[in-house]
């Protein structure tokens, strides 16, 4: 019964988070100087950084007791994240109902940075998101991730970017 309370609590919060509050906290402006962040920074890398917020679960998907981590993944695989021709995708998965930062990276990636490193990435964007800072603690965010894939995945010569660097709010 603990279980099914808890999906009731988990549906209400996620029912009651709105698009419009999405687009509040993450405005043209921001989403224009995010992907600017996106792109400037993968001047320096072979990597694809993906920022996808969402504003809350689907439905169905809170019934089906999926994680943050789930959905980050499913994510991960529905926009092509996956699909880099280095495998060098990551994607900063924001879900606003819940309050949570997800991080996926792709198999080159993830055996060259380890689980703690982008738990570090992850608090720096909430602790920017509990002072009302979306803008900033997502952008300290995007730039770490920069840092990181620079170090490990440096430029070597012009190359294609494979995947839009404009944030996606859904």
């Amino acid at each position: 019964m603990a279980g099914f309370m808890d999906r009731c609590k988990r549906q209400w919060r996620h029912w009651r988070a709105s698009s419009s509050q999405a687009r509040s906290l993450f405005p043209d402006a921001t989403l224009s100087a995010l992907g600017q962040a996106i792109a400037s920074g993968e001047q320096r890398h072979r990597g694809e950084v993906r920022l996808i917020v969402e504003h809350a679960l689907p439905s169905e998907a809170i019934w089906a007791d999926v994680s943050m981590r789930q959905r980050a993944l499913a994510l991960f695989a529905e926009y092509g994240v996956w699909d880099t021709e280095e495998r060098c995708g990551v994607l900063l998965y924001v879900n606003l109902a819940e309050r949570k930062v997800e991080i996926v990276a792709d198999r080159q990636i993830a055996g060259k940075i380890d689980a703690p490193v982008w738990q570090q990435v992850c608090r720096r964007m909430t602790d920017g998101f509990a002072r009302g800072d979306f803008l900033t603690g997502t952008q300290a965010a995007i730039d770490q991730v920069n840092g990181l894939l620079a170090t490990h995945f440096p430029a070597n010569g012009s190359r294609p970017n494979e995947l839009p660097d404009r944030p996606v709010v859904l």
